[in-house]
């Protein structure tokens, strides 16, 4: 098929002009987004692509929605942009809403661009609250690709950029199928996961560490569910020894697991939360920090270093206003909930049951991962980590083919549609992954 006179004026002006971000310059060949509607995108040439990627993963309410469109439209045409030191309806609306979703006394926000910048505020205030230079988070991690935020990362994409001098140290999350800790069970691997961190702290030193920051799931790197009792451990831990617990929700927030947020969800409260993403589903770029109250008093009568121009901007927070409205008269992150438990959940053990090329599959919600092993008894991955193979290429070009626009991380299909996707949408993406995934097994196969 060849693309349309227009799709192709794109491309050849997207080629010669536009750098794009993680890539080989040379080597791209975008796919030209024509237009898109609830789960659903066309390409240049006209083809229909149902959206389990929901892009980065932040189209929670999915595409276009008219309510959100209508907001920004209504906005940019009362006040299109103002600057962060004037009170404006829409930034303190936004904050209203936010604070009466995260859990506990998270009722401060700090406006960001997006996730990136809202944890390297986080991770400032830490810092300056405690007076301690050092950062703990886990490896299989992703936290952003500012200068930070980039240390703070646990996955291949900081080895270019990790200078060692960010102050951070890294540790092993769980992650039982995996396992560091050669674990069998939920409750050893939560367990023995704990003790590790516990002795992390000790041997860098309690006093030197301001802030543990967490994925509540990690996203990017492998959508691990921490098992029961984590994130509640995690977080006695850092009570035990004054350090600052951040929960990073830029990617579970706002009804991708099914809940509002994660962190509530398990009965845990951080220190600091930080969102992103789903906050108006990235149609107009926006982020925040959730703030305790004793690191709001900490800033009382001592001025906080940081600001953004864009920070609260009108635009962005008409849309989170209007998007978190809609979720919550629409019933979306029930329905988040229910299509992971109904029928995510359980299609995708069939499909695991079924097809020996798969390894694990895990989530929550619609937010889940689907491992691709070319061994099952040793769970040899098909890719390495941040890399690819022929295998998952050919993965990434038939789910195209049939339909289904995935999200592709390593050696893993990560199935995460809007959260607004019907089930008989959430049914047409797993019969075509379960195509894609006779072609895997025919690969692994054929190289055995």
């Amino acid at each position: 098929m060849t693309l349309s006179e227009d799709a192709a004026r794109t491309h050849a002006l997207d080629r010669k002009h536009v750098f794009h971000s993680w890539s080989a310059q040379a080597a791209l060949d975008p796919m030209v987004i024509t237009r898109a509607e609830g789960s659903y995108v066309w390409d240049g040439h006209g083809t229909r692509l149902l959206d389990f990627s929901s892009q980065m993963v932040n189209t929670n309410i999915g595409h276009q929605h008219p309510k959100v469109v209508e907001a920004i439209a209504g906005q940019a045409r009362k006040l299109a942009t103002i600057a962060p030191q004037h009170a404006n309806d829409q930034r303190s609306e936004a904050a209203r809403l936010i604070a009466e979703r995260t859990p506990g006394d998270l009722d401060k926000v700090f406006f960001t661009n997006g996730g990136a910048d809202a944890n390297e505020h986080a991770v400032r205030m830490a810092r300056l609250v405690t007076g301690r230079p050092k950062v703990l988070t886990r490896y299989r991690s992703y936290h952003g690709g500012t200068e930070t935020a980039i240390n703070l990362t646990g996955d291949p994409r900081r080895w270019a950029n990790d200078h060692g001098t960010a102050g951070v140290v890294h540790f092993f999350g769980p992650y039982l199928y995996r396992s560091q800790f050669h674990a069998e069970t939920e409750e050893q691997e939560c367990e023995r996961a704990l003790s590790h961190l516990a002795q992390v702290i000790e041997l860098e030193g309690p006093g030197t560490i301001a802030a543990v920051l967490l994925e509540a799931i990690p996203g990017t790197a492998g959508i691990m569910v921490p098992p029961p009792g984590y994130l509640a451990g995690v977080r006695e831990l850092c009570d035990r020894h004054g350090i600052v617990l951040i929960m990073d929700e830029v990617m579970t927030g706002f009804g991708r697991t099914g809940a509002w947020f994660f962190s509530a969800d398990e009965g845990v409260v951080p220190d600091l939360l930080t969102f992103a993403k789903g906050v108006n589903s990235g149609y107009v770029p926006l982020g925040g920090v959730a703030i305790s109250g004793r690191i709001v008093d900490f800033f009382g009568e001592r001025p906080y270093p940081g600001g953004l121009t864009y920070s609260g901007h009108p635009l962005a927070c008409a849309a989170a206003v209007a998007a978190i409205t809609a979720m919550e008269d629409e019933g979306i992150v029930e329905n988040a909930r229910r299509i992971g438990s109904e029928v995510l959940g359980p299609e995708l053990a069939k499909l695991a049951a079924r097809h020996p090329g798969v390894g694990e599959v895990r989530g929550r919600g619609v937010f889940w991962a689907v491992e691709l092993v070319s061994d099952p008894a040793a769970r040899t991955p098909v890719a390495p980590t941040g890399g690819s193979s022929p295998v998952m290429a050919e993965v990434t070009k038939t789910a195209k083919q049939l339909g289904l626009l995935p999200f592709i991380n390593s050696n893993r299909v990560h199935v995460a549609p809007p959260c607004t996707v019907t089930e008989a949408e959430a049914r047409e993406g797993l019969e075509i992954l379960d195509r894609v995934l006779d072609r895997v097994d025919e690969l692994v196969s054929r190289a055995e």
